[in-house]
């Protein structure tokens, strides 16, 4: 495995990038991966076990992408990283994909949603581990987790209440769910968050979007991001994606 490091300027902030590439010959598809932390911690630092596990099991170039955070940076500013990070990739590897945790996976999801609407780059699949997807709070269950950290979160994230109905702030209130790509979402059991991640999986199928969901149990929401049969799930799903493999049905066992 080769890690190396770059960074790319955005609108006067530099976007640190930590790039994984497996020891495998010919080209290869580019995924994204953005860290958690609720918007406001977190760092390309903390995700070298997702990361290196995609990079090697796809196999893909997975970029880990430093986007600014909140709240010196605040929406949008992470999803214009995470746009100028993905045109950057886009010509270095493809068929491209993206995937992130926690908030990361907010940021993922909202990139779907701006290269769709900007016309590119061109996204092919998407995964989310555990994501943060609703400002309003209002589809939390009672598993593990703070709903009041998650406030705090947004609070920072998206300083303005009307930012908090932004399409690209709130998925889970957009009408205009169609024409994003394939998506699988992996969610922990007792996670305070897996009520709305599902709630999103669910609005995304009947926007037509191929959705699949996996429901861990056992698992932390903090933890999701190193499980090793979510991250075997989400290999197995960008590698179906991407590289028009057959399913490893042996990751699910």
């Amino acid at each position: 495995m080769e890690r190396s490091r770059t960074s790319l300027k955005v609108e006067g902030r530099e976007v640190p990038l930590c790039l994984y590439r497996p020891a495998v010959s010919g080209p290869l598809p580019g995924v994204l991966y953005f860290h958690g932390g609720g918007f406001t911690s977190g760092s390309v630092e903390d995700v070298e076990v997702p990361a290196m596990a995609l990079a090697e099991s796809i196999p893909a170039l997975v970029v880990a992408v430093g986007y600014a955070l909140a709240p010196a940076h605040p929406f949008p500013a992470a999803i214009e990283d995470a746009h100028a990070a993905a045109l950057w990739l886009a010509e270095r590897a493809g068929p491209l994909g993206v995937a992130g945790h926690d908030a990361g996976g907010h940021v993922a999801v909202s990139l779907t949603l701006l290269a769709r609407d900007r016309g590119g780059p061109e996204i092919a699949a998407q995964a989310l581990l555990g994501p943060m997807l609703d400002p309003s709070l209002t589809r939390v269950g009672d598993g593990e987790g703070s709903v009041t950290d998650c406030a705090r979160c947004y609070r920072a994230y998206l300083p303005e209440a009307a930012l908090r109905l932004h399409p690209y702030a709130a998925p889970l209130e957009s009408r205009r769910l169609g024409r994003l790509p394939p998506i699988m979402i992996a969610t922990a059991q007792n996670d305070v968050l897996r009520p709305e991640a599902e709630s999103y999986a669910a609005r995304l199928i009947d926007a037509g979007v191929p959705t699949e969901v996996t429901r861990f149990a056992g698992v932390s929401h903090a933890g999701l991001a190193q499980h090793a049969p979510a991250l075997a799930a989400a290999a197995d799903f960008f590698r179906r994606r991407l590289t028009g493999a057959h399913p490893d049905t042996s990751s699910h066992r």
